[in-house]
């Protein structure tokens, strides 16, 4: 879990403009990403470089869609810790990222500790999860999974 960033106050208006055009197409080349925001290439490398390295760009990737992957169950899991299991909420949000059907990982405010995105083969691969890997530990209070019929990305 990372806190909010303490650089934030350091970004500018073209650091902004940079994360958000990244965010809309994150493979725009930097030439047209330089020209966009209206500075020189090699500035917009070092600028990216340094988003990157304060942690505001995360990282570049694929959304793929599991089903093509051999992942077509998608489910949201709410996970309840515990109360006297608090002080292992960080190794064990570690852990829940480690499982390869788990997508994303948030933690969460509210009667739930976590809500993870997970992307499975079958039903079985669904239970196996929700049975072994998170009702069957001792830090695990309970969870809820709701299926996921369908997904569209925000904007």
């Amino acid at each position: 879990m990372t806190d909010l960033p303490n650089d934030l106050r350091g970004l500018d208006h073209v650091d902004l403009d940079l994360l958000a055009l990244l965010e809309v197409d994150g493979r725009m080349p930097n030439n047209a990403l330089a020209e966009r925001v209206g500075i020189a290439p090699s500035t917009c490398l070092t600028r990216v470089r340094r988003l990157r390295e304060l942690g505001a760009i995360r990282g570049f990737h694929a959304d793929v869609d599991p089903a093509w992957i051999g992942r077509p169950i998608q489910a949201m899991i709410a996970v309840r810790i515990r109360s006297d299991a608090r002080d292992a909420i960080g190794k064990f949000a570690e852990s829940l990222a480690g499982i390869p059907a788990v997508r994303d990982v948030y933690f969460v405010s509210g009667s739930y500790d976590f809500l993870l995105h997970v992307a499975t083969a079958d039903v079985a691969d669904l239970r196996t999860i929700i049975t072994e890997r998170l009702s069957g530990t001792h830090l695990v209070a309970g969870t809820e999974t709701h299926l996921i019929f369908e997904h569209r990305r925000g904007s």
